[in-house]
């Protein structure tokens, strides 16, 4: 693997693995199917039918209204035609990165999933990183800033934006002309992170986009939904460069996320919440008596974080190593965008997979790095 690998990379790398090596890179989840959830599935031809016969905005506006309502998102301008429905999150970014004006500064958090900044880059952008110590110290960019991205919840950390520093960011914002961007992908996982963001950025007067994403939360194997939403009167060419990039999002899978949505609401997160819990726990028990200990312990979302101590093999080391005995995790350094030496001491493991194989991953893992550790 080439040092210069982003983070999907990786992934791709594990997720076609010829030797089927255990994949604990993507935060998807890869799990299977609940009864509830299988139930649903089982009725996709009923949607496919339904998909020809009822008109898509129809069908779009009870997606948007049954997953947002899920999430707690009830001051989202659903049916307003300002959430637009896309293939994925990463889809909805490359959109919002290519509205924004060419050249402009924009901070985004640091650290985050790198094809967040790899995509607004590519677009033109200039970047400066906002640390989190920043954000919880609501430290706010300034102009010549034009746009603060803030991923909530954070992945690979786990934090949470407050929604009091939600409130000063974007009341910051609207005094200086500035534009919110919050990537909420991982939000549907964490009820903390589930407070009416919506409702907080339109009281502050700001310019706002919003990412959603359905793909963290169910094991349907790629059929999930981006959103991307934007406040009223936002002068940004969103429409336009939607145009450019899709017709619309599949209507069956539409009304396969409504139905998830709805069994979310009915018991679906907590049992979800209970794996990813039980499987951060196995995770803990399985490196502790390798010395090892869990960056983000309070973290909620379906990964986890691993702190190396300084004097051992790093990340990069211990992802190589690791790949040879048939588990796929992902180094963090490409993480710290900005700076990937202070990523180098930790790896990153994916707890939305059977208890089996994150256990059987972090007991290798440990294993792997007390022999790199000796050698």
């Amino acid at each position: 693997m080439s040092e210069l690998a982003n983070l999907t990379t990786m992934e791709v790398s594990a997720l076609t693995d010829v030797d089927r090596g255990l994949n604990l890179t993507d935060g998807h989840a890869r799990l299977f199917l609940s009864p509830e959830q299988a139930t649903i599935v089982d009725g996709i031809p009923d949607m496919f039918a339904e998909a020809s016969r009822r008109p898509f905005p129809e069908i779009e506006l009870e997606a948007h209204t049954a997953f947002l309502h899920a999430i707690g998102q009830h001051s989202a301008p659903i049916g307003t035609g300002r959430i637009l429905s896309c293939y994925s999150s990463t889809l909805a970014t490359d959109i919002l990165a290519r509205a924004l004006p060419s050249g402009a500064t924009i901070a985004v958090l640091h650290p985050t999933f790198d094809n967040i900044a790899d995509l607004f880059v590519t677009r033109g952008l200039k970047l400066v990183p906002l640390s989190e110590e920043a954000l919880l110290a609501q430290e706010w960019p300034a102009p010549p800033v034009r746009a603060i991205v803030v991923t909530h919840p954070n992945n690979p950390t786990g934090l949470i934006t407050p929604e009091g520093h939600l409130r000063s960011l974007a009341e910051h914002a609207a005094r200086h002309g500035q534009i919110v961007i919050i990537d909420a992908s991982f939000r549907g996982q964490v009820r903390d992170a589930q407070y009416d963001t919506y409702a907080v950025l339109d009281a502050a007067g700001a310019d706002w986009v919003v990412i959603e994403d359905t793909g963290k939360l169910w094991p349907v194997h790629e059929l999930k939904i981006g959103l991307l939403a934007y406040s009223e009167g936002l002068d940004l060419p969103i429409e336009r460069a939607f145009s450019e990039s899709l017709l619309a999002a599949s209507p069956v899978v539409l009304q396969l996320v409504r139905a998830l949505a709805e069994d979310w609401g009915k018991g679906g997160y907590e049992r979800a919440r209970d794996l990813v819990e039980g499987n951060r726990a196995a995770v803990r028990a399985a490196i502790e008596p390798a010395g090892l200990r869990l960056a983000d312990p309070h973290s909620q979302i379906s990964v986890a974080r691993i702190e190396l101590p300084p004097d051992g093999p790093d990340s990069s080391l211990l992802y190589k190593d690791l790949v040879g005995r048939g588990v796929h995790v992902l180094p963090c350094a490409p993480f710290h965008w900005a700076d990937p030496a202070t990523g180098l001491r930790l790896i990153r493991v994916s707890l939305a997979r059977p208890h089996e194989t994150v256990e059987t991953g972090a007991r290798t893992l440990a294993k792997a790095y007390l022999e790199l550790s000796a050698s």
